[in-house]
């Protein structure tokens, strides 16, 4: 039992995995911080350009 668990902290074949699943849940928690912090941008430019347009006036030149 003692040589298994002396082998078993040696051994560094799960190194590589734990390397990858750092790396993996690094890159998505940027992800999620990014579209967090974007999230709100795009639909208040849509709102400033729908306000902006709303109040344009048309001269059809009949009156």
């Amino acid at each position: 039992m003692r040589s298994f668990v002396k082998q078993f902290f040696e051994s560094e074949s799960g190194a590589v995995t734990v390397d990858w699943v750092v790396l993996t849940a690094a890159v998505v928690g940027m992800a999620v911080g990014v579209i967090l912090l974007f999230n709100s941008g795009p639909q208040n430019v849509a709102s400033k350009i729908s306000d902006s347009v709303a109040g344009i006036g048309i001269d059809t030149g009949n009156e």
